[in-house]
This record gives C-alpha cells, sequence and structure tokens, in this order.
C-alpha cells in the first residue's frame, strides 16, 4: 500500500467542489449520528473543516476553527495550525470536532491527544473518519491519507486517550454498494493523473445518491448502523 509521507496534507478538495454530494449528505449525516451530543456550548474547536461544507450543523457563536488551507479560515479568529500541535490552552472547548481529520494525521496518538487536550473536562468530542482498509485507493493517497478505520479500532484510539465513547456508528450506508463498486472500478482502472480527486455523477445517480442519503438520516437519528464508508464517534472526557 502507498504512504504518504508523515505530516497532514493541507488543500481541502471542498472548496474547489462546492456542492458535492458528499459534503451535503455528510453534514446531514454528522447532525443526524452526534448532533445529540453538541448541548450549548460556550466554545467550539471546528478542526479540519474550516471551509464549513460538514459543519454547517455546528453552533455558530463560540466557533474557532483550524486547519492547514488558510482559504477557510476568518482572519481573527480562527488559526491555521496542525491538528498535531494545537495553539490552545488545556480545557479550553466545550465541543472538539474533527471531521476526516485524523486519518490525516502522523502519528494518530498525538493528533487524538491533541484533541483530547484542548477538551474541558466534562467536554464532548465529536470525530468522523473512512471507513475499512481494504476500501484504500488512489483517492486515499491523494487525500493525504495514513490509514482508513474499523469502528473498533476508533473507539480504542479514543479510550486510550481516557475518553468515554458514548456513540460509535457507521453511515454512509445506504450509499454503500456504490462505493463499493466505485473502489473496485478504481483498482481496475485508476484515473489518468491529474483528473479531479472526486468522482463525478452523472446527473441522475447524483439525485439517487441524495435521496438514499436522506432516508439515512432517518435512520441514523433513531439507530446505530453496522456498515457504511464512513465511522462517526461521540466521546466525553470524564469530569
Amino acid at each position: 500500500m502507498t504512504r504518504v509521507p508523515p505530516v497532514e496534507q493541507s488543500g481541502s478538495s471542498s472548496i474547489e467542489q462546492t456542492g458535492y454530494w458528499w459534503y451535503d449528505a455528510r453534514n446531514d449525516l454528522l447532525r443526524a449520528g452526534l448532533g445529540e451530543w453538541v448541548g450549548r456550548p460556550e466554545r467550539v474547536l471546528d478542526v479540519g473543516s474550516a471551509d464549513g461544507p460538514s459543519a454547517r450543523w455546528l453552533p455558530q457563536q463560540g466557533r474557532v476553527a483550524v486547519d492547514l488551507d488558510v482559504r477557510g479560515l476568518v482572519p481573527g479568529r480562527d488559526a491555521c495550525a496542525s491538528a498535531l500541535a494545537l495553539p490552545f490552552r488545556d480545557g479550553t472547548f466545550d465541543v472538539v470536532a474533527a471531521f476526516d481529520v485524523v486519518e490525516h494525521c502522523e502519528p494518530e496518538a498525538t493528533a487524538v491527544a491533541e484533541l483530547a487536550r484542548v477538551l474541558r473536562p466534562g467536554g464532548r468530542m465529536l470525530v468522523s473518519v473512512p471507513a475499512y482498509q481494504w476500501a484504500w485507493s488512489d483517492h486515499d493517497v491523494r487525500a493525504g491519507h495514513h490509514r482508513r478505520y474499523t469502528r473498533r479500532r476508533l473507539v480504542a484510539a479514543l479510550e486510550r486517550e481516557g475518553l468515554e465513547v458514548r456513540r460509535a456508528t457507521h453511515a454512509f450506508a445506504l450509499v454503500f454498494p456504490m462505493f463499493a463498486a466505485e473502489r473496485v472500478v478504481r483498482r481496475l482502472r485508476p484515473p489518468a493523473p491529474g483528473a479531479s480527486r472526486l468522482p463525478q455523477p452523472a446527473p441522475w445517480m447524483d439525485r439517487l445518491l441524495r435521496a438514499l442519503c436522506r432516508l439515512e438520516t432517518r435512520l441514523l437519528a433513531r439507530r446505530d448502523l453496522p456498515f457504511g464508508s464512513s465511522v462517526l464517534v461521540a466521546a466525553v472526557k470524564p469530569e
């Protein structure tokens, strides 16, 4: 398996491809799966979602973003910094969110420890990561991933930092057959160099994918899903 260098990779494809179906769906699925643990925080740290395509549902008052890509940052509020060395004091935030961030970080333990460090006792950590190492493809290499996850591995990574996991579920379950098929096609026929980082579905497929994800938001709000291309976890830092 090809590995990227042991640093975070900057540059969000969501900035170039605003309105892409996956970002819109992820916003809704994250809210359905993790919104219960947001509460009414005074300070929220959003790591890696500065351009906001999947964090629109988070409270915006008191929100601070951290990203390596400066294009989505608000001067005077946000910080251009690494998840491996967050520029905040211990226990600063009521909620720390890291949506599809930890897989970009090496070593993993340092990133998780930093997220936990800046979370106050009693605060909530919300995390999402891509699922299944067997699904590794050129997309992961281009995106700067170091690994993909099982639910058990992500839970273990958070628990090693003393966090108490309250929910761990998969997401993107209803579109999972299309995801698996797309990964098979990528292995048999890799995209040409310089091709778009994200696969572009036909208009009818785009509508189908969005409709399936809207249905899944209702399922995810009520129950954990046993499979899917993402893993979502909500955890609490003990007081």
